[in-house]
């Protein structure tokens, strides 16, 4: 085994003599303790290494042990329902042995090895098994059965095979023979994270990612296979619009990534996420989530190696013909720890510190997602949605503009938005969705044909009334037209009955589509009664009621559409019945 010496220390980056015999991203073992490091850069027999633990007690001298392969994960069952660092090692297990702490050294342990499971074999011998072919299932939780795929790269006619029953993640279930090579199938696999996982072809979008938050899949919406960032300041709501999206959009898993983000955060999401209930079948959502917690106060540079420990972890599950939704919160602390990285490797560098290549590293993690067709013939989808912090809410910084590039939709939180208690605080002016066109056929299909017609008029609404607005604040609304007038009092409706909606409320925390067709088409049923009664000379003072509108405004608690529906008939026959009758109508 080769072995080089310890010639520099700065925090996580160590250089170390006597390397040449090692590769580039090449996992290594650093120092006595036996710390997980990964070189990223070679100079002749200088190396230098990345440490993913803390480098505190390690001396200079001290060996540098190769592994010959780069930094790796383990895929098998028991990923669903665990919490592990930004490198897969297990926290609770962790926390189980007694360590509050993960302790120095203790190695990559990550799924547990010891754990039996139910195995159901589906091949039998002389099958000839091809790269990503299922030969075995494991009920690994009540909702997800885990589908053990033979590795990429690897394919054989089968030599032997054990009956179905219970065994380990390590124990040999099939062997291959495949060039006068016989190869060993088990339930888990390893993968390099920073390599795609291959897949057959990517597959054009075409189908909504349902959250039940009416002002994203209605306005602003994500696709299964797309991608999204949410930027905002502090406050105003980033990490509960992703909460709301993990526990409601209708992906098969979750992999929620909390890089670098406060631990009281991640706290909140280790307490809350165990105890709810999966809104489809009434199990413990943990049964199809997966957790990845690197907090602030972890190693930095495993925080920059989190993100593609989720994004590897996603792939292997949308391997086996499931849908998958990523949450990285945020990538703007992993951003900070390339930036702390490459500032201890004497980078030169760029806008405001960040190096060089973080433009080309984001587009590299969001360009992993896709709708897929898989190896074994599956289709399966990785749909990415990055929170993004900047600095006092300046969407002009790096890291935003960079994400911005490459995304596919665009969810800008509004810090006067969140000071007003409207939330979801996303702008509907700033923010944009680039599925639209995409999508159009599913909504004609799964909602109803006129479903993008009616938003684009509900969006056009709220663009007049910001115009309007610049007009009121500056001469008042008393000098407007009442048709212009009655835009105001649409969009506040649109505004506080439709955009707004209350994440602890029973009825309103997850609104199916039909539901939000409903809601919008009675918002559009108010404007065209009301436009034409302005039209016919009714003044806004008659065709506005206090009461109808105010139980609009409530109508998504109250869910009575169609008492609405037939109050804005009522109200309106009436006020046209007396207008036609010569009635005096003053303002």
């Amino acid at each position: 085994m080769q072995e080089g010496k310890i010639i520099y220390i700065n925090g996580p980056v160590v250089r170390a003599s006597g390397m040449k015999g090692f590769t580039m991203r090449e996992m290594v073992m650093v120092g006595e303790k036996k710390l997980i490091g990964e070189i990223i850069s070679l100079n002749k027999d200088v190396a230098t290494i990345q440490v993913y633990e803390e480098t505190s007690g390690v001396r200079a001298g001290e060996p540098v042990t190769g592994t010959g392969k780069p930094l790796t994960v383990k895929l098998g069952p028991g990923i669903i329902g665990n919490i592990f660092d930004g490198i897969e090692r297990p926290l609770s297990k962790i926390y189980r042995e007694g360590s509050a702490f993960i302790p120095s050294g203790i190695g990559l342990i990550s799924i547990d090895e010891e754990k039996r499971w139910d195995v159901e074999v589906l091949v039998k011998e002389g099958d000839y098994l091809d790269e990503g072919h299922v030969f075995a299932k494991v009920p690994e939780t009540s909702m997800i059965i885990h589908k053990v795929m033979v590795p990429p790269g690897v394919r054989g006619r089968v030599v032997s095979v054990k009956p179905s029953g219970s065994y380990t993640i390590n124990d040999v279930l099939v062997v291959l023979e495949y060039g006068g090579k016989t190869y060993e199938l088990k339930m888990s696999q390893e993968w390099p994270v920073r390599e795609p996982r291959p897949v057959r072809k990517r597959k054009a979008i075409e189908k909504l990612l349902v959250t039940g938050q009416r002002v994203i899949d209605t306005f602003f919406p994500l696709a299964k296979g797309g991608t999204a960032a949410i930027p905002g300041g502090f406050g105003t709501g980033k990490t509960i619009t992703q909460h709301q999206l993990a526990k409601w959009s209708d992906a098969d898993i979750i992999v929620y990534i909390g890089c670098g983000e406060r631990g009281n955060e991640m706290t909140e999401v280790l307490e809350d996420f165990p105890k709810l209930e999966d809104p489809r079948t009434g199990k413990p959502l943990m049964d199809r989530t997966v957790l990845i917690a690197n907090t602030s106060n972890m190693p930095v540079a495993a925080r920059e190696a989190s993100i593609y420990t989720g994004i590897t972890i996603a792939e292997y599950f949308r391997d086996m013909g499931y849908n998958v939704a990523l949450m990285a919160d945020s990538t703007s602390r992993w951003a900070e720890a390339l930036r702390e990285i490459a500032g201890r490797l004497e980078e030169m560098p760029a806008e405001e510190g960040y190096p060089a290549y973080l433009a080309s590293r984001l587009a590299q993690f969001y360009e992993r997602a896709g709708y897929f067709e898989n190896l074994n013939g599956s289709e399966g989808s990785i749909t990415i949605i990055g929170a993004v912090s900047p600095a006092g809410g300046d969407f002009s910084e790096p890291v935003t503009q960079a994400t911005k590039r490459v995304v596919g939709a665009f969810l800008a939180l509004d810090k006067e938005l969140a000071h007003a208690r409207h939330f979801p605080a996303i702008n509907w002016l700033l923010s944009y969705s680039g599925y639209v066109k995409m999508l159009g056929d599913w909504y004609a299909q799964n909602v109803a044909e006129d479903f993008l017609d009616l938003r684009s008029k509900m969006l056009s609404l709220l663009q007049e009334e910001n115009k309007l607005m610049d007009v009121v604040k500056l001469v008042g609304e008393d000098v407007l037209p009442d048709d212009q007038r009655l835009i105001l009092e649409i969009a506040r409706v649109l505004k506080t009955a439709y955009l707004q909606q209350n994440a602890y409320h029973k009825e309103d925390s997850f609104v199916p589509l039909e539901r939000q067709y409903t809601m919008l088409k009675i918002i559009e049923k108010l404007y065209d009664r009301a436009y034409s009664s302005i039209k016919n000379g009714i003044p806004l003072g008659k065709v506005k009621d206090e009461k109808l509108f105010n139980d609009i405004v409530m109508m998504k608690y109250n869910l009575n559409f169609d008492e609405i529906a037939n109050a804005i008939d009522e109200h309106f026959d009436r006020l046209e019945s007396m207008y036609k009758e010569g009635a005096q109508y003053e303002s």
